[in-house]
Parts: C-alpha cells; structure tokens; sequence
C-alpha cells in the first residue's frame, strides 16, 4: 500500500526512521511526506532523500498563509527541482481556523497552482470550510491543473466528488472512514471512480479507529484499506492493487 499523505517531519514523530521502518513491515511501500510552510517542506525533502521510499510536496498550506512572502515561490521552486518532490501540497484554503484572511489564502493558493503548472506537477489540495471558493478557483484554473489534482482527506459534498471527478482529479481517504459519525465520507467512498481513490493516514492527525487517541503513523493505512474494502465489497488485496495503482499514476514516482 502507499500512504499518499504523511508528515514524518511532524514534532510528534519522534523517530521517523522507525515509523518508516514499521510502515514497511506492516506493508507500506511508499510514503509521500507532505509539507505545510517552506520549513517542513525542506524537511520533507531531507527525508526523502535519505530513505529510498518516502517522496515529498512541497507548499505553504493555508493556515501557514501569513508566512508567504515575495521569496517564498522562488524558494518553493528550488526545492521542487529535487527529483524526490512529487507534487505542490498541501495548499488550498481553510475557513475554519483563519489563521490567514480570505483574500491573502487565495493569492497563495492561486500563487502555487500558477507554479506547479510551470513546473508540471499535480497539486495536493486541503480545504476545510471553504468548499464554495475552493470549487471557484478549481473551476476557473482548471486549465493549469493538467498534471492532475489529489483532494486530501475529501469530505465534500458528492455534487462536487461528481465536479472533481468529471475534471480528471483524485481524493484520498484516511482514517475518518473508521468514525462512527463518518456517513458522508462513507457515501463519497461509495460514489467516488475507484480509479480516482488513494490511502492516506495524514500522520500523526487523525488515527483511525481502534487507535483514536494515539499519534497516527503510516502503517495504520491498512485501517482504512480495511473500511473502504468492507464498504465497496470487494477484497483488500484489491483494494490495495488499485489504490497503488493509481498513486503511481497520480504522483508518477519515477519521472
């Protein structure tokens, strides 16, 4: 399996060389390790050079919006010649906390589209509360998007599943599918193109359950395999063929 969004360089992974290692054991092949601001997105990098199978985005995530400055996308880019960063991400918009106004998280996430189409990579997006304005700029820069787009943790509405699918574009699903109160994610886990879904655990966020509470890390990937399987009917092992599949595909490993 690949979990397709992980921060390993998260402080509360105290030893990601074990946490790779353990991934590895429970079956994880490759890990993408995602970044929030430009300092974890060059600690993203370090690690991905060091151990052969993690990869690496790049990006400033909404809530780190107010760290943008002029420097930042030229930064961004110097880290994205690195042939170990896979994708811009995770970037997008985030209502809920507004550590950033409307308008600056906008203008950041205009920004990093606009350079992840020169630099001809998909984007990994995040959006929490701002599925209007985030449908918006998808709709309007769909034609710098062409190198494909992963909603992360997608937990939208199914008319924009049906949108995002109709452009071409991925989402990944973690371990909210577990949740007792996960009904929406289960109906989009339902009505999602197979050939459109990946896995993700978003370590240390988010543990699946029977592991709520703990700090989350790669190999409890196989939790939502698991739920995914049971919801779809279908075996893990093929859960585990497609949704690698198509993360080879998406994030495109070897380019």
């Amino acid at each position: 399996m690949i979990d397709t969004h992980a921060h390993l360089q998260d402080e509360m992974i105290k030893d990601y060389k074990k946490t790779i290692t353990d991934a590895n054991d429970a079956g994880v092949s490759k890990i993408v390790c995602a970044s929030s601001n430009l300092e974890n997105s060059k600690r993203a990098v370090d690690i991905a050079n060091e151990i052969a199978c993690v990869y690496a985005t790049v990006g400033i995530h909404p809530e780190d919006a107010n760290s943008y400055n002029s420097d930042s996308i030229m930064q961004l880019k110097q880290l994205a010649k690195n042939k170990k960063v896979v994708a811009i991400g995770e970037i997008g918009l985030d209502y809920y906390h507004e550590f950033a106004s409307r308008d600056l998280q906008k203008e950041v996430f205009i920004k990093q589209i606009e350079l992840a189409n020169d630099l001809k990579l998909p984007v990994v997006l995040h959006t929490r509360d701002a599925s209007g304005d985030m449908i918006e700029i998808l709709r309007k820069y769909k034609n710098k998007l062409s190198c494909g787009v992963c909603i992360h943790c997608f937990n939208m509405s199914l008319e924009i599943l049906k949108e995002i699918l109709n452009y071409g574009f991925y989402i990944s699903i973690g371990g909210i599918v577990t949740f007792s109160n996960a009904k929406n994610v289960i109906e989009i886990v339902k009505n999602c193109d197979i050939n459109r879904l990946m896995l993700e655990t978003d370590t240390p966020y988010l543990s699946p359950v029977p592991l709520r509470g703990t700090i989350n890390e790669p190999k409890n990937v196989v939790f939502s395999a698991k739920r995914i399987a049971e919801i779809l009917n279908i075996s893990l092992n093929e859960i585990d063929e497609i949704t690698t599949k198509n993360a080879n595909r998406f994030f495109n490993f070897n380019r």
